[in-house]
């Protein structure tokens, strides 16, 4: 069986190319180490993103000789996500010039984020003629310097370190071993114990040569302090039961050391969370409006990523189902709206590898990632930016649960398939359960969700979930009247097409352009029942003929 012809025509493309930044060719016949393809991602992302092939010989002029390598590539890919904080995605193609074992199986590595170095058990790889070599220290100050300048990194001339609080220091100290424990890293567990409050913070280059940084003030500076040196490292909640104007019903500032407050924010807010509740066979079952998780992340972004330059303060607003965070400075550079969930370029690198060490940031950075994923998996809007500017980020997230019946769905498709899903994966299953249009750029995504039995293609752009889902909340029926609406109306648009071409008829190309949604040969499909049912025909031979339009009455079935 042979692959589709875009397919077959990118992999001759990529053989004829040059293996340089963005192609690695390894034969791959048998086998490949796990280990040794994790390596090559690494050093991929490093170097821009590109593709390792596995069954084409590196040797020009390049053979395809077929790869039993990772018969579960899914697998695969997952194990990959796992060490490695990017959206690896693969394909197998079936190319028919092969004889014998035609399958190339290549696996698409995304670029670095901006100013991130990607790295595995310590090693920062990059290729190097036919080799993997670490990356130079000069390169890696390169990378580093592409976010620009960072501020948190700054000493604060007329700071000491008697201006840092001694409890936030602790609770670092207590959530960093935490870290070390789950690593079973007990060496490091003892080291960190093993220092003084002084020794931890120097280590972690809060402190630099006894000089406090501004990201030791804004995570572990007393209220006095910030006062001083950074009133704008501030986070104002309010408690708003409607959106009337005038004084919250409730609010409370905290201007200390965000070590001290952390816990305290999500406690105020979930003081106000209440449960949404939905009905499974004869149990109900409650949602929290406001899952802790996605809350967490949005304040560490906001904390992380805010312009501590400017004048104000984070604002957490919460309402009974919706809660704002507006933080001060618009993206950093090179984030955009569009970009927000492939990209990461962290505008306080210091502050952020701060709360890396101690396991509240991830090292991918993809807190937003984690918003967008926990609120679809709970059948919520997706989280809006609509008071994003350049002087500011303002971020909704909303709680109100959309379909009970989405939520239950999505814990049968994680708990039955071991595949691995991206963020956009899941906004796609998301959009499709609400029947939108899916974006023509999405198509390779589209296909493995149609492939994996997720969704099914409706009207036009349109997608909707599968006969799976339907049949699982216990509503076959729906799903066969909406399908066959579907089916008739596309038959419809055929008929009527041919109709108005007369005597001339249509290619099966030009018909394909009038649903241009749909496999060609989903058309070819559709033209036969108008055929079966005495409505269309055909006139010529070859690729020269032409459908027609007859006189039957298309009662038959």
């Amino acid at each position: 069986m042979t692959d589709h012809p875009s397919r077959i025509a990118a992999l001759d493309e990529w053989i004829r190319g040059k293996e340089g930044e963005n192609l690695e060719f390894k034969s791959a016949r048998s086998n490949f180490h796990f280990e040794e393809l994790t390596k090559y991602c690494v050093a991929l992302a490093n170097e821009g993103g590109g593709k390792i092939i596995l069954g084409v010989t590196d040797e020009r002029p390049r053979q395809i000789v077929g790869s039993k390598a990772f018969l579960q590539p899914e697998r695969t890919r997952k194990g990959l996500c796992e060490r490695i904080p990017l959206g690896i995605d693969f394909e197998e193609i079936d190319h028919p010039d092969c004889a014998a074992n035609s399958r190339v199986l290549v696996f698409s590595v995304p670029s670095r984020p901006v100013g991130v170095a990607i790295q595995h058990d310590g090693h920062r790889w990059v290729r190097k003629e036919d080799s993997l070599v670490e990356m130079s220290d000069d390169r890696l100050r390169r990378i580093y310097a592409e976010t620009g300048h960072d501020f948190s990194a700054d000493v604060c001339a007329d700071a000491t370190p008697d201006d840092l609080d001694d409890l936030a220091i602790e609770n670092f100290r207590d959530r960093w071993i935490a870290k070390a424990n789950k690593a079973e890293d007990q060496e490091l567990v003892a080291r960190i114990q093993a220092m003084s409050g002084t020794q931890l913070l120097e280590d972690i280059e809060a402190v630099v040569n006894g000089r406090v940084t501004y990201a030791a003030l804004i995570l572990f500076g007393t209220n006095r302090a910030l006062t001083r040196h950074l009133a704008a490292a501030e986070i104002v909640f309010e408690y708003r039961s409607n959106d009337n104007s005038g004084p919250a019903q409730d609010r409370k500032e905290f201007r200390q050391a965000f070590f001290t407050c952390y816990d305290n924010l999500w406690n105020v807010i979930n003081l106000r969370n209440d449960k949404q509740d939905f009905q499974e066979g004869l149990f109900v079952v409650p949602i929290s409006t406001f899952n802790e998780r996605p809350v967490r992340e949005a304040i560490l972004n906001a904390v992380s990523h805010r312009d501590y330059q400017l004048g104000g303060s984070i604002f957490i607003r919460q309402y009974p189902r919706r809660l704002e965070i507006d933080s001060p400075g618009g993206f950093p550079v090179g984030i955009t709206l569009e970009n927000i969930l492939d990209r990461q370029n962290p505008r306080n690198r210091r502050v952020a590898e701060i709360l890396t060490r101690c396991g509240l940031v991830e090292r991918s950075g993809q807190g937003m990632n984690l918003i967008y994923e926990d609120l679809i998996k709970q059948s919520k809007p997706a989280p809006e930016f609509s008071r994003t500017d350049q002087y500011q980020v303002g971020l909704t997230l909303h709680g109100t649960v959309q379909d009970p019946a989405f939520v239950r769905f999505v814990e049968k498709v994680s708990k039955e398939t071991t595949a691995f899903f991206h963020t956009h994966d899941w906004m796609l299953m998301s959009e499709a359960s609400r029947g939108e249009k899916l974006p023509k750029e999405s198509e390779p995504r589209i296909k493995r969700l149609i492939d994996l039995g997720i969704i099914e293609r409706g009207k036009g752009r349109k997608f909707m979930l599968s006969r799976k889902y339907y049949e699982f909340v216990g509503k076959a029926a729906d799903y066969t009247r909406r399908k066959g609406l579907d089916h008739d109306h596309n038959l419809a648009l055929l008929k009527k097409h041919l109709d108005e071409s007369g005597e001339a008829g249509a290619s099966l190309d030009e018909l394909a352009q009038v649903l241009p949604s749909l496999p060609k040969e989903e058309v070819r499909n559709l033209l036969r029942i108008l055929k079966y049912r005495g409505i269309a025909g055909t006139k010529g031979r070859g690729p020269g003929s032409r459908w027609i339009a007859l006189e039957g009455d298309g009662n038959e079935s």
